[in-house]
């Protein structure tokens, strides 16, 4: 049987979240081990306490949501968080450098990141749902080129989520050089079954508990 659990990271990133939610979030991840909490960097310390002696991963999202920060202020992000207890980083891709062909400075922002993370792991967000189908493919091969261990397809605050057209256009453009994350509308499980199927090997979502829960009925 799948150990549904550890696909899941445990996902609160609203503008609204109190400490008071995310050691919720905390206290849940230790009760059905999942694989990860993720949170926006400044919560990454508070969660670090909440989950020390535990198993669970601390994943902090990187110039979240819009992906449009400057260079150095994602990296100083992503150094701070490792710093705070990260072992995970997911960070939003430049869209817009990205769909105007700035492939080089797409490729230098993730490699630079990479290099700033060391060997913890680096997920890039492509947010499809803005992306057309060679634009997916495109920043997927960008993510592997520098060096990330997974693509991610969504942030959970566009205009749409993952798709079956999305994993498949990213599985085929790493060609098996990094992992897929699906993530954005994933509220049941069925649907996280569906991607876990189709090959990913992350599920983002804020509805983890009740996916356990259904897969233990």
């Amino acid at each position: 049987m799948i150990e549904i659990n550890k696909y899941i990271d445990h996902t609160l990133l609203k503008a609204t979240a109190s400490e008071e939610d995310i050691a919720r979030l905390c206290e849940e991840a230790r009760e059905y081990n999942f694989k990860s909490v993720c949170v926006n960097s400044s919560f990454v310390k508070f969660a670090q306490e909440n989950l020390s002696g535990t198993d669970v991963e601390i994943c902090s999202v990187i110039g979240f949501p819009l992906g449009a920060m400057s260079l150095e202020a994602k990296v100083f992000e992503a150094a701070q968080a490792i710093r705070d207890g990260a072992s995970e980083i997911d960070t939003v891709i430049n869209i817009g450098a990205l769909k105007s062909r700035q492939l080089e400075k797409v490729e230098q922002e993730i490699r630079e990141i990479k290099k700033t993370i060391g060997d913890r792991i680096l997920k890039v967000i492509l947010e499809t749902c803005y992306l057309s189908s060679e634009e997916i493919s495109l920043g997927s091969q960008l993510a592997v080129k520098a060096k990330a261990d997974f693509v991610k397809t969504s942030t959970g605050f566009g205009t749409s989520g993952a798709s079956r057209e999305s994993v498949a256009l990213m599985k085929e453009a790493v060609a098996g050089k990094a992992k897929i994350k699906a993530s954005g509308g994933i509220k049941n499980l069925d649907t996280a079954l569906h991607y876990i199927e189709l090959g990913v090997e992350r599920i983002g979502t804020s509805s983890g508990v009740s996916i356990v829960k259904e897969m233990n009925l």
